[in-house]
Order: structure tokens, then sequence, then C-alpha cells
């Protein structure tokens, strides 16, 4: 594994999210833009996370949150790292942070979804201990299959 340059990371704020959307899509190689509302970060910024390079680019991120519903549940709606990072420790470091703020919490279950062809989200989160289920028939809607990712905390 190589290491990229030593990172600054910190709790988001609502003004990153242009910073943010501004990567997406170039970061997944494809339009994901459009699953990161404006309202992940105006709501759950607190539990949210920010990466950044020495100098203040964008390295990483992680938009999650603590579910107002069910109580022992967290839940990482999204995640990306710069690709000339990737491989460097910053994804598991940013996931690693969000446990520990889950714990803290008291919550007890991690929880994340991805389509059945991410198939690096799927061996990225099942090396994290996450259990992946089979795709889900229309998980997310008509034609919108989607694996579901569990992680005991």
């Amino acid at each position: 594994m190589r290491t990229g340059p030593r990172c600054t990371v910190r709790p988001a704020r609502p003004e990153d999210y242009d910073t943010v959307i501004a990567v997406v899509d170039d970061w997944w190689g494809r339009p994901a833009s459009r699953d990161l509302t404006r309202v992940f970060l105006d709501h759950f910024h607190a539990t949210s996370l920010i990466a950044e390079e020495p100098g203040g680019a964008l390295a990483g991120f992680l938009i999650g949150f603590l579910s107002p519903s069910e109580s022992g549940q967290a839940y990482i709606h999204f995640s990306g790292v710069a690709p000339h990072l990737r491989r460097s420790g910053l994804a598991r470091d940013l996931y690693e942070r969000f446990f520990a703020r889950a714990r803290e919490d008291g919550r007890t279950v991690v929880k994340a979804i991805t389509s059945p062809v991410n198939t690096r989200s799927i061996a990225f989160h099942t090396a994290l201990g996450f259990t992946a289920s089979d795709p889900v028939p229309d998980y997310d809607g008509p034609s919108l299959d989607r694996v579901v990712f569990r992680k005991e905390l």
C-alpha cells in the first residue's frame, strides 16, 4: 500500500458541498453527483468528514449520519478519495473515524449500499468487515438494485 501526503481530517461544513460535488463525477468516473444532494451536508455535516491535502486541496470525504429513526444504527451515504490517493489508506481512515463516532453515540451497526456492478466498492466494504447482501432487486426503485452492507461495531 502506498501512502499519500499527510492529510488533515475535519468535520464537514455545509459550505463543503460545492467542493465535493465539483469532483464527484470525475473521481467516480461516471455521473454520481445526482446521488449526493446538498441536504446531506446541510443536515449531517457534524457526522461527515472532509480530508484535505497540505495546501487545502480536497483529498477525500465521507458523508454519513447517525440514524434518527434506528437508534442503534449509523449510515454511510457517500465517500470518495482523490484518484492519486487511492490505496493510501485514506478511505479506511475516514471509515474508522466514522465508526468511532458512531460507537461514541452508542451505535452498534453501520450500514451502506452500492450498485451490484460496483465491484470495487463491494471489495472495499467487505475488506473493512462489512457483510454484503445478495443484490436486492428494485431496492431504490424500479431497476435500481443494490447490495446492502452491514457492519457490527
